[in-house]
């Protein structure tokens, strides 16, 4: 919400200057962005007077000015202008101003080969109109040599933040009534006003849809003469960045600014038969003011008379009987529309505009007829012309609320002790009527929350109020209290296996990154495992889908690392993921995701070409990240079906059991590597790191105390023929089960195939690392354990080599 200092003033009665008003602002909760003086814009701007002017000795089109600027002697400036002449005062731009329009730094230089000292400057150059056919023509009492800031009156402008919880404060009249009640001034009263008709409503108006618009008042004011605004008009509405467009629709946004109460105004001579309130029939369309077109469904209010829609209520008017400069007669529309309507059908349509954040919101529904009549007031003033009486269909919901209210809850909930009478003002300083009473010997009050506060629910509410008016800096900081001895953690085991493994992640060198929980629909659709959960109104198509793997987001961050010229990726994230449970239930789980791409290691003298990423390269980081959550990666298994979006033939998951799925991996399809734009081999993983198992018992978190052996461990090597197709990991594991009781650990480092190995089979072989405890081991002993290995790779379908 914009306005300007003059504007707010209007309704405020204060000397507070720009800056205590912004402090006081922040001070109560409304929140101030950014304070703007185009003072400042207009800083090395001077009024002065054209003396002389002569033909520019080489250009037909320019003429040199001899210019007084109240001080010292005249200079020489240059100028195209046709309309500069002697005697006429304007705008000169001195050399160090920065013009406004373009942010060029005036300075002393040569034009066409003569000395120009400045600029002679059009209202276009300096932000105060369109014009710029011309200089800036100023009255001839103009007082040459002042700043033309002090002369212009230029007005600082304010843009507040206004929550959703606040619809009074979208009209300025409520944001002044927050200052006066926090001190800062005086609050004017609204003028009472009340114009009558000299003759009867001549258009019906009908409400057929009581539930969307309980209440339509209208009156016509017929031999207007719409045109341009007057200039102070004008400068209150670019201050609150609207853009002036007639007086009669100037006039309706105005009174929205102001008051926060939406308006319209229709052509009367555009309009066929009586004006009704109804739903919109299925498939029905209008067009809006914005140009655009709207197809209606049975859920929607409309403004329509016998033709069609006429207005999509409570949101946009339509094209068809917008006010022109040929209007002469109008219907003025002051309704009061369901919020909920109103949020749905915007929602639907994709429609955002001043009038349905009003509107949503919740609007006062007792400003039916004050809001009327000062919107006729200032269309008279404006256009002329003569009102009808008001036609006044059915009635907004009018019943007060009431909330019963003990002064005493200021201190129990807002931590901050205000007197009862204090706290009486404040509420009554914000429109709130309070009758004290006694209840069991305490005050007990009864108040009466305004129309214009549709936030208050209950007491809680009316604390904050009080609190916030009184002074939020006022509440004193009071520490929590603290047990005795060691603080306890206070990280859930999830946090503490998220930390845990980005902090792993990170000291592998992979590069944390932070994307989006929403996506393209099309990228989302390409990881989805069932249905998506799809946005009804996202910001932007490119974030309508929430994101069922965290693989898309890398991907496209990949792709715009590779496109600005990085030739090695390793990324990874941790978050979740997005997925549609039994019944439609939300579904979140907690993963990490990771892309390499590019080149694994650069071309170098001792390397050669450049290497890229592959599938292994991925499943290391998979087994080194899936170590550090704590899963049991010596129990995994390696088994394919990794999904569609994997290559087939490069990539496999990790599970516990044939069901518990914990981590995939492998290379990107090619498919979906076109389908993202990433060029090259890419490899990716996703690590389910909410399928990890918790561990069991307090004491598995300590570390066991370490004794080295006593005896010195014992390596044997075995070589198996196997069947080619058969994962050596399988093998490594059945052999590592063997013999638990000395067999610590096994590794393989060979697989042969080629001179001496059957077709269809592979040569593996395993180091196995044998650690005797008590004693040494005897041949017999050593016998006995390499029976088990061969027994227990024999079930594999394994055959010790001779």
């Amino acid at each position: 919400m914009k306005f300007s200092l003059s504007w707010l003033k209007q309704y405020l009665e204060t000397d507070a200057g720009i800056d205590a008003i912004a402090a006081k602002l922040n001070a109560i909760g409304l929140e101030v962005e950014g304070v703007e003086d185009p003072a400042e814009k207009l800083a090395g701007f001077r009024v002065a007077r054209v003396l002389t002017t002569a033909r520019h000795p080489d250009a037909d089109k320019l003429q040199v000015l001899s210019v007084d600027t109240g001080e010292g002697g005249p200079l020489q400036v240059v100028c195209g202008a046709p309309n500069a002449r002697a005697g006429m005062i304007g705008v000169l731009g001195l050399p160090g101003a920065t013009v406004p329009a373009n942010g060029m730094v005036l300075r002393k230089s040569a034009i066409r080969g003569v000395e120009s000292n400045g600029m002679m400057c059009s209202t276009r150059e300096l932000e105060l109109g369109e014009d710029h056919d011309g200089i800036i023509e100023l009255p001839d009492d103009a007082p040459v040599g002042t700043d033309f800031a002090q002369y212009h009156g230029a007005d600082p402008v304010i843009d507040v933040a206004i929550t959703p919880n606040r619809p009074d404060c979208m009209g300025l009249y409520g944001i002044a009534r927050d200052v006066a009640a926090a001190g800062l001034g005086t609050l004017k009263p609204i003028e009472a006003l009340e114009i009558e008709g000299t003759f009867p409503c001549p258009v019906e108006i009908r409400i057929e849809d009581a539930e969307g618009c309980p209440a339509f008042y209208g009156r016509v004011i017929r031999g207007v003469k719409n045109g341009p605004s007057p200039q102070w008009l004008q400068d209150r509405l670019k201050s609150a960045g609207q853009r002036p467009i007639s007086a009669l629709v100037d006039a309706t946004n105005y009174v929205m600014l102001a008051y926060g109460r939406p308006a319209h105004a229709y052509d009367l001579a555009k309009l066929n038969g009586a004006i009704v309130a109804r739903r919109a029939g299925e498939g029905e369309s209008v067009v809006a003011l914005n140009e655009k077109t709207y197809t209606l469904d049975a859920e929607m209010t409309v403004i329509a008379d016998q033709s069609g829609v006429h207005d999509i209520a409570g949101i946009m008017g339509g094209a068809r009987s917008g006010c022109g400069d040929d209007t002469t007669d109008i219907l003025l529309e002051i309704a009061y529309f369901d919020p909920e309507r109103i949020a749905r059908t915007g929602r639907k349509l994709n429609l955002t505009s001043d009038a349905r954040g009003r509107f949503e919101r919740g609007i006062d529904p007792n400003f039916l007829d004050t809001g009327l009549a000062h919107l006729t007031k200032l269309i008279q003033t404006l256009c002329g012309g003569e009102a009808s009486e008001v036609a006044r269909v059915g009635a907004a919901p009018a019943t007060p609320k009431i909330v019963h209210f003990a002064p005493s809850l200021v201190e129990k909930l807002g931590g901050v002790t205000v007197s009862p009478a204090e706290q009486q003002r404040i509420l009554e300083s914000l429109g709130f009527s309070v009758v004290a009473s006694e209840e069991h010997g305490a005050p007990s009050w009864a108040v009466t929350v305004p129309g214009w506060r549709p936030d208050v629910d209950g007491a809680p509410d009316l604390v904050e109020e009080v609190v916030r008016i009184h002074g939020l800096d006022k509440v004193e900081s009071v520490p929590l209290p603290r047990a005795e001895g060691v603080a306890r953690p206070t990280a859930t085991p999830a946090q503490t296996l998220e930390r845990r493994v980005r902090r792993a992640a990170a000291a592998r060198g992979l590069l944390e990154a932070v994307t989006w929980s929403f996506l393209p629909e099309a990228a989302a659709q390409a990881f989805a495992e069932g249905d998506l959960w799809v946005l009804a109104n996202p910001i932007s198509e490119d974030m309508k889908a929430m994101r069922p793997s965290l693989l898309p987001g890398l991907l496209m961050a990949a792709r715009r690392n590779l496109d600005r010229g990085a030739s090695s990726l390793r990324l990874f994230e941790v978050g979740r993921r997005y997925l549609r449970g039994a019944g439609g239930a939300s579904d979140e789980r907690l993963t990490l995701g990771l892309v390499l791409a590019g080149e694994k290691t650069p071309r170098g003298w001792a390397t050669g070409k450049a290497a890229a990423f592959d599938a292994y390269d991925a499943k290391a980081e998979v087994v080194a990240l899936l170590a550090e959550a704590g899963a049991p990666v010596d129990k995994l298994q390696v088994m394919g079906e990794a999904g569609p979006q994997f290559h087939p033939g490069q990539s496999a998951t990790l599970r516990l059991g044939p069901k518990t799925v914990l981590a995939r991996f492998g290379m990107l399809h090619p498919r979906l590597a076109k389908q993202f734009d990433v060029e090259g081999a890419v490899a990716v993983a996703e690590i389910h790191l909410d399928a990890i198992p918790a561990r069991k018992g307090a004491a598995s978190f300590a570390r066991v105390s370490y004794a080295p052996p006593p005896l010195q461990a014992v390596t044997r090597d075995f070589a198996f023929l196997v069947p080619a197709a058969l994962p050596a990991g399988d093998l490594v594991r059945v052999v590592q089960g063997a013999d638990k009781a000395n067999i610590v650990a096994t590794r393989l480092f060979d697989d042969f195939r080629g001179q001496g190995v059957p077709e269809g089979q592979k040569s593996l072989a395993l180091e196995v690392t044998l650690q005797p405890l008590e004693k040494s081991y005897k041949d017999e002993d050593l016998k006995a354990i390499s029976e088990k290995v061969t027994a227990a790779a024999a079930k594999l379908g394994a055959v010790l080599r001779g």
